[in-house]
């Protein structure tokens, strides 16, 4: 299974295989339509407290980092459900809304799902 990145602004392309939204909200003006999402799983997503304690800070990002891993290291079921899914397809895309590109929870949760789904 590979897993690319692509932010919610881009434009859908077939070699984005299966696209699924790992925001907690939907990214403001792109209609369901123009994201052609085929799953939105919240879930493995950074909690409230924690997106709003960050709010896109590069500053935060080390300590974010490992906030975020405590987080899905405490939801072993969302996460194994979530990777089930993810097996199915050999070509997924995250899609996510943030505009740094360097400092989205996408990435962490790329690299967290690569290490994991290699452990199932």
């Amino acid at each position: 299974m590979k897993i690319l990145l692509k932010r919610a602004y881009e434009p859908w392309h077939s070699d984005d295989g299966y696209r699924v939204l790992v925001d907690r909200v939907w990214p403001r003006g792109v209609s369901k339509e123009e994201a052609a999402i085929a799953l939105w799983y919240k879930d493995v997503t950074p909690s409230t407290l924690l997106r709003k304690w960050f709010s896109h800070d590069p500053s935060k990002w080390i300590e974010f980092k490992k906030r975020y891993i405590e987080e899905l290291d405490e939801r072993t079921d969302a996460v194994e459900e979530f990777i089930k899914y993810l097996k199915k397809h050999d070509t997924v895309t995250f899609v996510y809304g943030a505009k740094d590109t360097e400092h989205t929870h996408a990435l962490i949760l790329k690299e967290y799902i690569e290490a994991k789904a290699g452990q199932l």
